[in-house]
């Protein structure tokens, strides 16, 4: 009898896609296996990790359950599971609205989806459960990680912030923190496996510490990351600028394998529109944090998340975070568009602005940080660069005969194909030579090729799941570094 396959759809941010990481792990654990890529629903299982952030989130899962339901009424045996933000939100409301859904379970119990999965089985009944509060870290479930080279480390979990324009805090609790030594036991052990970057992940990763009574416990984790033999990339996201401490500045300076690499929320550069969403900084806090980040670190890359027509915003709200953009000079934006949320404050609020307004504000916008974001890349010109090989990150590679990679910044590098053998998680030493706004080319020979401890441990897994049928647990991450969401989904939901 062949084993049951499984599929998840991930909806949101980092944390829904390291859940989903939490809960592909635990399906395997349990006996399933990964169903081929392009099942389209064909699985035995399909698991829907839901995001409660968008306007027409419930929309969008209810169609796709539709489009399953007649695929289930054929499969008597097919089971179909829906957890997440919006599950957490919604709960009885998804199978009043969808019987065919077999279990819904909340943001804080996803260690139960097995279980619920074979209780529904047994009783033929769908089981509904959301636990109030987090019953296991994420971090101590089974998982299957989805690269080999590079890890999400989750260091806590839920948000203390009250951001009018966010429900997340609403569905995931009060940040609640990890140990440290809990934390850097897990870096060990990745890095034992062969992973060589990791991600500090938090729905306000810089706010650790907190819930541990140590203001400086971030800074601490990242000097402490710094000593760990063999991790060569430490990252971290998204910090809130509000916790962003002189601390942190200078254990990023001064920890070299914390890459010059920034993503800081702005959300708005309007002092007004930054006390409506309940922001604690203004402008000159901000401004004042990314001046002292590029005194201590020269070369860092900024990124940010903007919200262009939040309720009651002016023409002159919106002229002020054009000025911030052109003061910050970030590297890129994931902008966005307002849309109601529902269950925030600002859903209600007076001074909604009509979508032509807000669709001729965030263009200009665009348009600017284009215009910063490729100046800021002709700025890489002639620079000597160590590349980390990824798997994916260039579409055309094939065609143009490069392979891609990200510089320490994260900025996404397109470079010529060596003669030697190099392998996703090598790293390769290249001259940029051209600056497209969303990515850099080096089209002359590589300088150096460093083949690494990563590359082996994918190499490894590459030969296994080759000999192996597909799914099944490695004990080693699938191929593929975590790559940043696309422009619709900002770090964090948008909500840091």
């Amino acid at each position: 009898m062949s084993a049951k396959t499984y599929e998840v759809r991930t909806y949101g941010c980092q944390m829904n896609v390291h859940d989903s990481e939490r809960l592909s792990g635990l399906l395997e654990d349990a006996g399933y296996v990964r169903a081929p890529e392009g099942a389209d629903g064909d699985a035995d299982v399909v698991v829907f990790n839901t995001c409660a952030v968008r306007e027409n989130a419930d929309n969008k899962l209810y169609g796709n359950l539709g489009r399953l339901a007649p695929m289930k009424a054929r499969r008597p045996g097919m089971q179909i599971a829906v957890g997440g933000c919006l599950a957490q939100k919604d709960r009885d409301t998804i199978v009043t609205k969808a019987p065919w859904v077999d279990v819904v379970f909340g943001t804080h119990n996803i260690g139960k989806l097995p279980v619920l999965l074979e209780r529904a089985r047994v009783q033929e009944e769908a089981q509904v459960e959301i636990a109030e509060s987090l019953e296991a870290f994420p971090s101590t479930l089974p998982t299957r990680r989805e690269s080999a080279y590079a890890a999400w480390v989750s260091i806590s979990v839920g948000c203390n912030n009250t951001c009018t324009f966010c429900i997340v805090p609403a569905l995931r609790g009060k940040e609640k923190d990890r140990r440290p030594g809990d934390i850097l036991a897990e870096i060990e052990a990745l890095v034992a496996e062969g992973v060589s970057e990791i991600t500090l992940l938090g729905q306000n990763v810089n706010a650790y510490g907190s819930d541990i009574g140590d203001r400086e416990a971030f800074s601490k984790l990242l000097r402490a990351c710094g000593k760990i033999e063999g991790l060569e990339r430490v990252r971290f996201t998204s910090p809130h600028p509000r916790d962003f401490t002189d601390d942190v500045i200078a254990a990023m300076a001064e920890t070299p394998n914390v890459m010059p690499q920034l993503h800081m929320p702005l959300q708005s550069g309007s002092d007004t529109i930054l006390k409506a969403m309940r922001r604690s900084y203004r402008q000159e806090r901000f401004l004042g944090i990314i001046e002292k980040v590029r005194a201590a670190i020269p070369h860092a890359a900024i990124s940010t998340d903007i919200i262009v027509g939040f309720p009651g915003e002016t023409e002159e709200d919106f002229e002020q975070t054009m000025h911030t953009v052109r003061e910050a000079r970030f590297a890129n934006a994931f902008t966005f568009q307002y849309s109601k949320r529902p269950g925030t404050p600002a859903a209600t609020m007076e001074g909604q602005i009509p979508k032509e307004v807000v669709q001729e504000r965030y263009m200009r916008l665009v348009a600017l940080q284009e215009e910063i974001s490729w100046e800021e890349n002709k700025k890489q010109v002639g620079r000597t660069l160590e590349v980390m090989v990824a798997e994916g990150e260039g579409r055309k590679d094939g065609a143009t005969h490069r392979l891609s990679g990200r510089a320490p910044d994260n900025r996404l590098v397109h470079f010529t194909k060596p003669d030697t053998e190099v392998r996703p998680g090598d790293v390769v030493t290249v001259e940029i030579t051209y600056a497209a706004p969303h990515h850099l080319l080096a089209e002359g020979a590589v300088t150096a090729v460093r083949r690494t401890r990563a590359g082996d441990a994918w190499a490894k897994r590459n030969a296994a799941e080759a000999a192996k049928p597909a799914g099944v647990m490695l004990g080693l991450p699938k191929i593929g570094a975590p790559e940043p969401l696309p422009a619709a989904s900002a770090p964090g939901c948008g909500c840091d």
